[in-house]
């Protein structure tokens, strides 16, 4: 497991130098799924996938990480720094240069390499291929990867008619839940957890997911986002009354 968190420290060392070449620090984010693959390819080392739950969980990371990487940066490229990145780089001045490397990348490969210890057991663990926990694990995984592929084009649909400027999205998969693209991620994570799990050995990878979900709920996802949102934009504290926060429901009746 240390070949993957090298990997990972090597990698996020070489996107902290070109965020300084680049005067942007958010690259990193296009970068994160990406970064599982990475790990992935530490786990395998030289030698091919042994057996056919490898290939599976290789190929689901793949296709996860390209996803992912392609929406962040259609996104964000050409658009300048993240805002959040900026604030801390107005925050720290001068000493951004360095802390950023602590502050954003060094700290993001290390919770990569936490997020991914199921899917060394998925790569490394031996055991009859599929189970059923395999099964259950590429369900949750294919919902999961579903719900955010959809939750993410709703919104950036929702964002490209300049008639939505301001205003709050509460259609499809977002009438249902205020952030289903995070539900999605956490979702599919578990279902990748469920496939390490099915190795001997492989249920304390389950932190990867927990970690995962903690942070979509506590740290990085809801918890930031919605920290500027019910100030900034009008409507928004309405939909935080009538809609759940996380995994999707029927939104509650106006009194």
């Amino acid at each position: 497991m240390t070949d993957a968190l090298l990997a990972l420290l090597v990698l996020f060392s070489l996107l902290w130098l070109a965020s300084l070449w680049l005067h942007n620090a958010s690259i990193v984010d296009m970068w994160w799924g990406p970064a599982f693959v990475v790990a992935m390819a530490a786990y395998l080392g030289y030698q091919a996938p042994a057996h056919p739950r490898a290939w599976v969980a290789l190929a689901a990371t793949t296709v996860w990480a390209l996803r992912l990487a392609w929406h962040i940066g259609r996104r964000n490229v050409g658009h300048g720094e993240d805002p959040r990145y900026r604030a801390w780089r107005e925050q720290h001045g001068p000493r951004w240069w360095w802390r950023s490397y602590f502050k954003v990348f060094l700290l993001q490969a290390t919770v990569a390499w936490m997020v991914s210890w199921p899917l060394y057991h998925a790569v490394r663990g031996i055991a009859p291929f599929p189970t059923a926990l395999d099964v259950a694990g590429l369900i949750l995984f294919t919902v999961g990867w579903l719900v955010e592929t959809v939750g993410d084009a709703q919104l950036a649909s929702f964002k490209r008619n300049p008639a939505n400027r301001g205003q709050v999205m509460d259609r499809g998969l977002w009438r249902y839940s205020r952030h289903p693209n995070y539900f999605g991620e956490a979702v599919l994570w578990w279902g990748l957890g469920l496939l390490g799990a099915s190795a001997p050995g492989g249920w304390w990878g389950l932190v990867g997911p927990a970690l995962m979900t903690f942070l979509l709920l506590r740290v990085s996802g809801v918890t930031l986002l919605e920290r500027g949102l019910v100030a900034s934009k009008p409507g928004y504290a309405e939909y935080v009354a009538r809609t759940s926060a996380f995994v999707p429901w029927p939104p509650r009746r106006r009194r």
